[in-house]
């Protein structure tokens, strides 16, 4: 490493970069974009474009390539060596400090200390005075050292923005472990004779993945695509930023010899024979692998030979605390606060902490084959269907349309080195996606290579047996794990085991009116204004209830999930509803309507409100049909706020209501907000109609700093989602939040739940997900991330179970040892 380092700082002699200076101050931060981007907490899809499923293979021209075709770097181009004996001007430390040490190499770097501890986000910015035009080279890539000498793995999200202000982030973990190595990222795809789609295919375009294979292989790490628009304007890059957020503790790292180089020579095969029969990357071996069916065999025998099925012995029935005082008892789930701290009381009148694992179903197990059918002779979508297209079951098509299976994407056959016939013995496992909401098609068919290793783990007696066996192998996993319910999106068929507490969801689908946040990332928001919205949801909640057939073992109910009610960078997007809903016309757009009356109540005169927001509306009837709604002074935010929090009173308020009238005995959890997500007067207004507020967060754990509205308003929380991933087991893309390895997710595991475990307002905790998404990819969206429980072959991971039981040992002690237990 040292050897390579020294002699790429010696290029610098002969390189000319761009003159640095210290960036100017921001309003919020220094790391604007890399944050922003950070707090998606799952939306890298926002980067996986959708093909068209009407073209074979079809590329996406919303983008360019920038940068010459023949223009290859002769030698490596050094942006930043750090060797010139101050701590360069262009570099800018965000709640943190920056400082240069020895390189081993007789030269210096840069070492980073962030104060994550006391703040949520922190980071190192380097912005030239002019910005860097690239846009001579071609086919190569950024490059840089980094090392980590803490105690801790710090993950790092370099995002790149250009003069059009666009930007890309993309992520690494740096173990801490003190050895260096050298980081990359791709900004111009390797020359073949199309170089445009060459480019496509490389930055995920044509692929579906939300993240690709590498495309060469060496020693180097590449960096793991988030989100933002992937080929950048290099004629003009502003800014390269190193951010980190959401941490428990302070973090460091040192960085060097920042640079541009030549991508090696391009593995043109890099899409192709990725997987194996088995669902796994047929390219790499790593501890656990699956080689065969007589291997599988004995670590199923190994696993179950171990596997009790009890729960803790302190449990009670309904997993509450069994140790514990004993509360009023009705039979069903509630919340209770005690000694200041909320919880949840099982319905034997126990102590209650809900934990649990996410998606324990086959509905996200599959992904896209590149195949696709006879439109006709597919059922389409109802406006009746109560089930959303990404939560349906495999869905196999009828066999009348098999004769029409069509080759649509040759980029995603290629993938696999195995897939089996309709008619072969494992051949039930194939499925299909009448839409997508990102990937490489819009519809087509999906195998899960998941279920048919739940076939060849558990055998077949009678039809689907093995997934008789795999729900009762499940359950005693989760007990015998330590959890205390299960997560969300449980298959429906687990509600009936009355062994394990669980959680059921319903999506509010169907025809009513919706509204743009100016960021719709599933699809627009209700308008729950709209009566229509109640019929649905009332619908919703009796799907519902069929499912649970009123079980005290159902903790509660979700409706709806990751909702764009708004986001907090811009007052453009933080009031993006009420913006969308005032600029329509009240005649066919309900929460117009609502939010007029509002106004004209407080106003009473046109005049007046023209004044407030220094407007020039007309009149009233001027107003109804439609009017400039930009922000333009503060009093207009004030009337937006209100207007929002009446909104999200209006959307939870009218759940609760169509609930509570089918389902009157079972809690409301919310609409899990996600981080990205979750304005504050959505939250409050959350905080009036819902039993538990529900939040999805992809962080190391609770920031107190972040939740400081927590006291404020004094509702029983709970985290419906958060995950770590590593790429060590053969995955392509760990997920939002990176582990170093097995042991670092476990460690990581434990120090998230035990954050929410210690705060006063949280009652549960769940992590997504139970299995691995497919490494190419689930159907529906592209999602591709390492995050899961147990592998595509359904075996655990040995560190997540092993943390799992550690945090579950002790779970009511830490969370209730200060209650008397009765006698």
């Amino acid at each position: 490493m040292e050897t390579k380092k020294a002699a790429a700082k010696a290029s610098a002699a002969v390189s000319h970069s761009t003159p640095l200076i210290r960036s100017v101050p921001l309003i919020r931060s220094v790391l604007a974009l890399a944050i922003t981007a950070a707090t998606l907490g799952g939306l890298a899809a926002c980067s996986a474009e959708q093909g068209d499923g009407a073209q074979k293979d079809s590329v996406q021209e919303t983008d360019t390539v920038s940068g010459a075709d023949s223009n290859l770097l002769a030698e490596d181009f050094v942006l930043e060596g750090f060797d010139k004996g101050d701590v360069p001007a262009s570099v800018q430390v965000n709640n943190g400090t920056a400082a240069l040490v020895d390189d081993g190499a007789g030269g210096k770097a840069l070492q980073v200390k962030l104060k994550l501890a006391e703040h949520n986000n922190a980071g190192l910015v380097i912005k030239p005075t002019e910005a860097w035009d690239w846009s001579e080279f071609s086919d190569f890539n950024l490059a840089f050292d980094v090392s980590n000498d803490g105690e801790e793995s710090v993950q790092i999200d370099v995002t790149m923005a250009d003069k059009n202000g666009d930007f890309y982030t993309r992520g690494l973990v740096v173990p801490a472990d003190g050895v260096a190595r050298t980081y990359y990222a791709k900004l111009h795809g390797h020359d073949q004779e199309d170089p445009k789609a060459a480019a496509q295919n490389e930055f995920n375009f044509a692929s579906g993945l939300r993240s690709n294979p590498l495309t060469w292989q060496s020693d180097d790490i590449m960096l793991h695509s988030f989100w933002g628009k992937k080929l950048l304007d290099l004629s003009g890059i502003t800014q390269i930023s190193f951010g980190s957020d959401g941490s428990l503790s302070d973090r460091q790292y040192t960085i060097d010899n920042l640079r541009l180089r030549a991508n090696p020579e391009m593995d043109k095969n890099f899409l192709s024979g990725l997987l194996d029969q088995y669902g796994q990357n047929a390219k790499v071996d790593y501890v656990g692998k699956i080689h065969s069916d007589e291997q599988l065999q004995q670590v199923v025998e190994a696993e179950l030979a171990g596997l009790s099925g009890e729960p803790n012995a302190d449990r009670s029935m309904f997993s509450g605390w069994k140790n514990g005082p004993k509360l009023e008892a009705t039979g069903y789930f509630r919340t209770e606060k005690v000694n200041g701290k909320w919880a949840l009381v099982d319905p034997e009148g126990y102590l209650y902490f809900s934990t649990g694992i996410d998606i324990i179903r086959l509905s996200n197990s599959s992904t896209i084959t590149g195949y696709d059918y006879d439109q006709a002779l597919i059922p389409k979508r109802s406006a009746e269907d109560v089930i959303a297209e990404d939560d349906q079951p495999l869905n196999r098509v009828d066999e009348k349309a098999w004769a029409t299976r069509e080759l649509i994407s040759q980029t995603r056959s290629d993938m696999f080195e195995w897939l089996p016939g309709y008619d072969d013995p494992l051949g039930n496992h194939y499925g299909y996606r009448r839409e997508t909401q990102s990937g490489p098609l819009k519809h087509g068919e999906t195998f899960s290579f998941y279920s048919a290793n739940l076939e060849r783990r558990y055998g077949e007696t009678y039809p689907e047996s093995y997934l008789d066996t795999w729900q009762k192998v499940t359950i005693d996993r989760m007990l015998d794990w330590g959890f205390t319910s299960l997560g969300n999106w449980a298959a429906d068929s687990y509600y009936k085991e009355e062994r394990i507490p669980f959680v059921a969801f319903a999506d509010i689908i169907g025809e009513f009116s919706t509204l743009s946040s100016g960021f719709d990332f599933w699809h627009p928001v209700p308008d729950p204004y709209d009566p229509r919205f109640y019929a649905r949801a009332v619908v919703a909640a009796e799907s519902v209830s069929e499912q649970i057939n009123a079980s005290p073992w159902c903790m509660g109910i979700f409706f709806d999930n990751e909702q764009s009610f708004g986001r907090l960078e811009t007052n453009e997007l933080h009031y993006g509803i009420v913006i969308n809903a005032l600029s329509r016309d009240a005649a066919d757009t309900p929460a117009k309507v609502a939010f007029s009356k509002v106004l004209k109540e407080k106003y009473g005169n046109i005049d007046a409100l023209n004044k407030a927001w220094n407007k020039q509306v007309a009149s009233w009837e001027a107003f109804d049909k439609g009017m400039d709604s930009s922000v333009s002074t503060d009093a207009q935010l004030e009337d937006y706020a209100t207007l929002l929090f009446e909104y999200g009173n209006q959307y939870f308020g009218t759940i609760n209501k169509a609930m509570k009238s089918v389902l009157p005995n079972h809690l409301y959890l919310g609409s899990r907000l996600p981080s990205w997500g979750m304005p504050p007067e959505i939250v409050k207004a959350a905080g009036k109609n819902v039993d538990i507020i529900s939040y999805n967060l992809y962080e190391e754990g609770l920031v107190p700093s972040k939740w400081v509205f927590l006291a404020e308003i004094d509702k029983p929380s709970l985290i419906g989602e958060f995950s770590f991933g590593s790429d060590d087991q053969g995955h392509f893309h760990p997920g939002i939040v990176i582990s170093a390895d097995q042991k670092d997710r476990g460690r990581m595991f434990k120090n998230y739940m035990h954050s929410f475990i210690d705060n006063p307002w949280f009652v549960g905790v769940h992590m997504f997900q139970y299995m691995d998404s497919p490494i190419t990819g689930r159907a529906y969206d592209g999602e591709n991330y390492a995050n899961g429980f147990v592998s595509v072959a359904d075996v655990p991971y040995v560190e997540m179970v092993k943390a799992a039981k550690e945090v579950h040992e002790g779970l009511y002690e830490r969370r209730f040892g200060d209650a008397q237990s009765e006698d």
